[in-house]
């Protein structure tokens, strides 16, 4: 019945995009963080083609009043997920007009507070319509522009250029407009506090930069790349960019790496990072995968669900192509052989073909990349670009399906489409024999390959050629593939090769070490310990656990040694460093108290969610039974960001093996929020588990 029900509502919409045609549309409105809602008034450009009964426009829970067609009031209704009008509309042009109020349940998002306060969009699916009424599904394009009411403190950003900013008392009024169009699911709204900087693409494109105040240190790390990659793309794609102006901004909580709002990419606040963090883990894959979908995803979209590695697929590869213009070859055929391995797993359960709209995340993003290489090694490089090429052009400001893309490879190339749809985009299965053919052909990943088959030969046999290749200047994860071989070699055996591996000073080569010395002997102990001053958050937090737990003697001097380190957003290095602090006797007695209410202040909604989880792990590592956190991780389990209400949910029905915490918590439930109460409920109604 469900799909029956979809079929019906998409065929409904065919029939109406036959008859109608929404232009454009101007949002006159005002976010209210008080009571989290979003009010305004719209008017909608829209031309009547053919005869039609009904016109409908997506409107999740909204309420409207002052509905006029052609400056006439006329009669309406609102069923909660549509208004349908029925009346008042002529063949050629008509202008609807409405007031309406939202309190969105999902897609606009209110975080923080006073000065940390920022409200951010995320309609990516068919979410928009829970805040601005529009247009589910993705075929129906048009032009949005948006004046956006709100406090004169805050930056405002949205689709387009700003074109003006207007003030009235306290507020600013910001006018964003665009001049071509798009689906209603890459509008988008970001607020808060930010810094901004400027800067132009080769092609004269403004490029915007925003980030938080405090994080401003941060900003040249964070965007790193960005002008380079936008350069890349333009000259690479063949296509300029074909919007106006490019931003970008960071937010707290976002519920993905993510999201290519046309003109304006809203990513998350955890690929903020400083210049050790850039080591460990950037925003460059992010950020070049973003860009890339504003020509695959917002200048042509898929037609459905079916097609949809046309957006993912290309992105991601673009993003691997961006990356090879940083970081170099070898670095790209290093991902695509890490995402062949996943693929190849994959594949032995998964019976969805990339062309389904059910088939998975990995199959649309990774397989999709891997169907791009593939088809670009087969028919080269020049004729790709051109089809490519082509495809953009003919389809602009359009929706797409897999043959428009196949179709102009046939018009260029004599290359058998048929073939290729079949084996890779029709068929679950993926190739790895093949793929790793077409790998081999980079001397790094043959290298490796090579390293890898002799993981069942004795150590003392391929010592010596380990050695060797340590001290070459092969590609880093072939030595990291040496020292994972080695990981249960007697330390006697391979501390020669261990020494070798440190003087690289290599920081993936050193970070495996940290990763395969759960044991450190005495004769190896100042060595390792060296890994403590190394350029990465990671190898800082592996190399200060295993220091600690392995030397009591030197608890007190690592500590004060790393009493000042922070790490990542998620503050993986202080809360550990609290948490050690904590567990070791006789270190800084008269300060435990303020250690432990440190930590406990983590897990306040405050706090980032990952913050708040890495903080509630950590204590109740330290004691299971501590129930102060216990109230925290029960609004856990309310939080929009699903992997941090699961982490809740899982470790409360965890802890519900105590009978002690499961009175606590049943105590609790009278004085708790009605969805709180509701959720934690069903949770202690739940059968145990065997």
């Amino acid at each position: 019945m469900r799909y029956l029900l979809l079929f019906i509502s998409l065929f409904s919409f065919a029939q109406q995009s036959k008859s109608v045609d929404f232009t454009s549309v101007l949002g006159k409105i005002e976010v209210n963080p008080l009571d989290k809602s979003v009010s305004g008034d719209v008017t909608y450009d829209f031309i009547i083609n053919k005869s039609i009964d009904t016109i409908k426009i997506d409107a999740q829970n909204i309420d409207f009043t002052n509905l006029k067609i052609n400056n006439i009031e006329v009669k309406y209704s609102n069923n909660r997920k549509q208004i349908l009008l029925f009346e008042g509309y002529k063949s050629g042009k008509n202008k609807l007009t409405f007031n309406y109020l939202a309190r969105p349940k999902q897609a606009m998002y209110f975080v923080g507070k006073g000065e940390q306060l920022q409200i951010w969009t995320q309609g990516q699916g068919k979410y928009t319509s829970n805040w601005f009424p529009s247009f589910d599904d993705p075929n129906e394009k048009l032009i949005f522009n948006l004046d956006i009411k709100f406090n004169n403190q805050f930056q405002v950003i949205s689709n387009g250029k700003l074109e003006n900013k207007i003030t009235i008392q306290d507020n600013f009024i910001w006018n964003y407009r665009m001049k071509k169009p798009m689906s209603s699911y890459l509008l988008m709204i970001a607020i808060g506090k930010f810094e901004i900087k400027e800067e132009q693409s080769q092609s004269g494109k403004s490029l915007f930069y925003y980030i938080e105040k405090e994080d401003f240190s941060k900003l040249e790390p964070t965007y790193r790349y960005s002008k380079t990659i936008f350069d890349f793309f333009e000259k690479e794609i063949g296509i300029k960019y074909p919007w106006e102006v490019y931003k970008q901004v960071p937010v707290r909580d976002f519920l993905y790496a993510g999201m290519e709002n046309t003109s304006a990419t809203v990513f998350s606040r955890d690929f903020v990072v400083d210049e050790i963090g850039f080591n460990d883990k950037n925003y460059v894959n992010v950020n070049a995968h973003e860009l890339a979908h504003q020509w695959f995803g917002d200048l042509i979209t898929a037609q459905s669900g079916k097609h949809h590695w046309l957006q993912e697929g290309f992105a991601t590869y673009y993003a691997l192509l961006a990356e090879k213009e940083v970081f170099g070859d070898d670095y790209f055929y290093k991902k695509l052989y890490e995402t062949s391995i996943q693929l190849r797993n994959a594949s032995k359960t998964d019976s969805i073909p990339i062309l389904s709209e059910k088939a998975s995340t990995l199959s649309y993003y990774q397989k999709g990349a891997w169907v791009l290489f593939i088809l670009r090694e087969e028919i080269g490089s020049k004729i790709f670009q051109k089809a490519v090429k082509n495809y953009l052009n003919k389809y602009s400001f359009k929706n797409v399906t897999t043959d428009d893309f196949l179709n102009e490879i046939k018009k260029i190339s004599k290359y058998d489409c048929e073939a290729f749809r079949k084996k890779w985009l029709e068929n679950p299965k993926f190739d790895y024999d093949y793929a790793i053919k077409l790998l081999s052909k980079n001397n790094s990943i043959k290298t490796l390959l090579d390293i890898k088959r002799m993981k069942a030969i004795p150590f003392a046999e391929k010592r010596e050629l380990f050695e060797k290749t340590m001290i070459s200047i092969v590609y880093y994860p072939i030595k990291e593939e040496i020292i994972y071989q080695c990981e249960k070699v007697p330390f006697e055996e391979k501390k020669q090769l261990l020494m070798l591996a440190l003087a690289t000073n290599e920081i993936n080569i050193r970070q495996a070490i940290a990763n395969t010395t759960p044991k450190v002997s005495l004769e190896f102990k100042s060595d390792f310990e060296s890994l403590l001053n190394d350029n990465s958050y990671i190898t800082k937090e592996i190399s200060l656990s295993t220091f600690w737990a392995q030397f009591p003697e030197d608890q007190k001097r690592i500590l004060d040694k790393s009493k000042e380190w922070i790490g990542f957003n998620d503050k993986n290095l202080k809360i550990l460093w609290l948490t050690l602090a904590l567990g070791t006797k006789e270190y800084q007695m008269g300060d435990k108290a303020k250690f432990y209410d440190q930590l406990l202040n983590y897990c306040n909604p405050e706090f980032e969610t990952s913050i708040r989880q890495n903080a509630m792990e950590n204590l109740l590592f330290i004691n299971d039974k501590d129930k102060n956190v216990l109230p925290n991780l029960v609004n856990s389990i309310t939080s929009y960001r699903w992997q941090f209400s699961k982490f809740g949910k899982d470790k409360i029905r965890l802890l519900l093996k105590n009978p002690n915490i499961r009175t606590y918590l049943e105590q609790l439930l009278p004085n708790l929020q009605k969805e709180e109460n509701s959720i934690l409920s069903k949770i202690l109604n739940e059968k145990p588990s065997n």
